[in-house]
């Protein structure tokens, strides 16, 4: 090969792996803005169904956040969002799970998870498999069957 084209060729390998990582990156960057963003928009729901238990003194309804997680500002980032008020009673401790919304990633290199809220308000990131022991612990038998069907 002439020395001319050996450095074109070197030259096209080298933008096509820079472009191939650039588009990795910016996947990555995605899938991490948008894990951010639910957390956040879990956050402000968390705030809001502390305040309605803080003011009557008990969990607030489904139906009720449902339609809080339509005012919070990243509500779309809240899919199907699994509320546990139904289940909690009032001996519950503050490490019980009270809503979750799973997060799946297919391009990036988050590991697939679950934002979770627990009873006391705090905003958490758990793997798929820590969060589904964790679940399973604190569901009772009603719940697994109703949660089935």
């Amino acid at each position: 090969m002439i020395k001319r084209q050996k450095a074109l060729l070197r030259d096209v390998i080298i933008i096509i792996g820079l472009t191939a990582i650039a588009v990795a990156a910016m996947a990555h960057l995605r899938d991490w803005v948008n894990r951010s963003e639910t957390m956040r928009a879990m956050e402000q729901l968390g705030q809001k169904v502390l305040k309605y238990r803080k003011d009557s003194g008990i969990l607030p309804a489904e139906s009720y956040v449902t339609n809080i997680k339509k005012e919070v500002e990243a509500g779309i980032r809240l899919e199907d969002l699994g509320y546990r008020a139904l289940w909690i009673d009032f001996e519950a401790t503050a490490d019980e799970i009270l809503a979750y919304s799973e997060k799946k990633y297919r391009s990036s290199l988050l590991r697939d998870g679950y934002v979770v809220l627990r009873l006391d308000g705090r905003v958490e990131w758990m793997g798929k498999k820590e969060f589904e022991e964790l679940l399973a612990q604190q569901q009772d038998a009603s719940e697994i069957n109703m949660r089935r069907n």
